[in-house]
């Protein structure tokens, strides 16, 4: 955080709302490595046959990203029987200045399955705490079907020719 208690500026930002932006997208590596340098996300999900969201923690191993979750939360519908192959979701993280509009968001969809095997399951709960005072029982791994994002940046502007005297 700046001085001021916001977000940093990079770049030379002054944080000017008609400044010219680009919108580039990401690869799937390079998608997924930055939904790592977060902590926080969002999970769509279908509750009730309807759309839903929540924001979770995550972490994300190789190219899966684990969320944990409680037995009495709306996320405990999307564990289903072991031998399914899960339930379709998306995933989405981002980074965006709020001042400069610059950042990147990512959208994972894909297949959320329980993590089933107790050792890999207390790992996870010894790396992802809960940020709620419900016990966190379950993990959840959603594996990547599909990978979008894109990064807004700055459009790059050539110097000015010198003048020619």
């Amino acid at each position: 955080m700046d001085e001021d208690g916001g977000i940093p500026r990079t770049d030379g930002q002054d944080g000017d709302p008609t400044a010219t932006r680009c919108m580039r997208e990401l690869d799937r590596a390079e998608a997924l490595r930055l939904v790592a340098t977060v902590s926080l996300g969002r999970i769509v999900f279908t509750q009730h046959a309807l759309p839903a969201v929540r924001p979770v923690n995550h972490l994300v191993e190789g190219e899966d990203i684990i969320v944990r979750i409680h037995d009495d939360g709306a996320l405990a519908s999307l564990v289903g029987p072991a031998d399914t192959p899960g339930v379709v979701v998306a995933y989405e993280a981002d980074a965006i200045d709020p001042v400069t509009h610059l950042g990147w968001s990512v959208v994972v969809t894909g297949y959320a399955c329980p993590v089933a095997d107790a050792d890999e399951a207390a790992r996870f709960a010894s790396l992802l705490r809960p940020w709620v005072g419900h016990p966190m029982t379950r993990a959840l791994r959603i594996r990547p079907d599909l990978v979008t994002g894109f990064r807004l940046e700055a459009e790059r502007t050539l110097p000015e020719p010198a003048a020619r005297g």
